[in-house]
């Protein structure tokens, strides 16, 4: 069965206890032999019925002999050549089915068109049995044809043997089961296994691994393992929330934020963009302008555009715009802290909005 089939299958049929089977064809496979007969009129004095049996040769992982009868097969064939195929008896315990084409050559090794029989059906062979051709060529024939020429000529057997179609079980697909390489690193960072250097941040500590912080983030990459003097320290002090150092150390050893309340989601991913652009960590930076683009309100929506307009998140920036440029939401978002924050500290962005808003 082509492989190509067997993703569809396994997601068609396996399932709930369901099993497959195929039923399969095999191809035909031939193999062809040729016998010289030198001498020919010597060998007319072999009777009629009589033979004489080729050296075997393999067609489609079986043994075969051609028999030559000089004087044909039967009474009826006495003047004719006759040629019958058989299974070498030393491997036909059972039935082989195949088809077969004899022809005379000619002396350029060709078949003679006039003389090449085709068995008309598929032909069960058995130790027993032979199949073949009793009138093959008239012996006048023969003897009148360019194909005879000092007492030889040829005849080529073509045997195709069609295989038994059989069926066999289809193995369920191979199930690669997803990743878990994150948990694996969680469960290190967790455990402090092997840790080679610890974070104070504000009244904990968090004990972590330099490498692979380093592979994580190439500013802790040049703080850890670089020419500054955090890479000979053990210690290294962060000014942090301890909150957000623990969800940021999280990511670098999981790839995922950790589960959150909704209601503190908005203030964890503020902090952390701003952690993510500190320790150039892009994938998290997106990840935290992605949740924060869904959740602009009134109440946010200015130390957002705050946010976006400091670390560089133009599309950010272009859902506060958007959000505040509605009607009645930058009048509500101008009586917050938050907007008088992004007055102080992004001048020009306000400027920008109140631009936008101009008629």
């Amino acid at each position: 069965m082509s492989n190509s089939c067997l993703p569809f299958i396994g997601n068609l049929l396996f399932g709930g206890g369901l099993t497959a089977s195929a039923i399969v064809a095999p191809p035909a496979v031939s193999g062809s032999h040729i016998i010289k007969i030198d001498g020919y009129s010597r060998t007319k004095g072999l009777g009629n019925g009589q033979y004489i049996l080729s050296e075997t040769f393999n067609a489609g992982g079986h043994s075969w002999r051609l028999a030559y009868y000089p004087n044909g097969y039967g009474s009826g064939d006495s003047q004719c050549i006759s040629t019958y195929l058989r299974l070498d008896h030393s491997n036909a315990a059972d039935k082989v089915r195949a088809q077969f084409k004899i022809s005379l050559l000619d002396q350029d090794g060709q078949p003679v068109p006039l003389y090449s029989r085709c068995s008309s059906h598929i032909c069960a062979f058995s130790a027993t049995s032979s199949w073949g051709f009793g009138q093959f060529i008239q012996r006048k024939d023969l003897e009148k044809s360019l194909s005879l020429r000092d007492e030889v000529f040829c005849i080529r057997c073509d045997v195709t043997v069609i295989k038994a179609v059989f069926t066999e079980p289809i193995p369920p697909p191979l199930v690669v089961p997803p990743s878990n390489m994150h948990q694996h690193l969680a469960q290190l960072l967790f455990a402090s296994d092997a840790t080679d250097v610890t974070f104070e941040v504000g009244a904990e500590t968090f004990p972590a691994h330099r490498c692979i912080l380093a592979a994580r983030s190439s500013v802790f990459k040049a703080e850890l393992l670089g020419l500054m003097k955090e890479n000979t320290a053990s210690c290294i002090q962060i000014n942090m929330e301890a909150d957000v150092f623990k969800a940021l150390l999280h990511f670098i050893y999981t790839d995922s934020l950790p589960e959150m309340d909704e209601d503190d989601t908005i203030a964890m991913c503020q902090h952390l963009l701003v952690a993510a652009d500190r320790y150039n960590l892009e994938r998290l930076k997106l990840i935290c302008e992605d949740k924060l683009c869904n959740r602009i309100c009134k109440r946010t929506a200015a130390t957002t555009l705050a946010l976006a307009e400091q670390h560089g998140c133009h599309t950010l920036k272009k859902v506060c715009f958007k959000f505040l440029t509605s009607p009645g939401k930058l009048k509500a978002v101008m009586a917050s802290d938050g907007y008088q924050h992004l007055t102080s500290s992004c001048p020009s962005v306000v400027q920008e909005l109140l631009t936008k808003l101009a008629p």
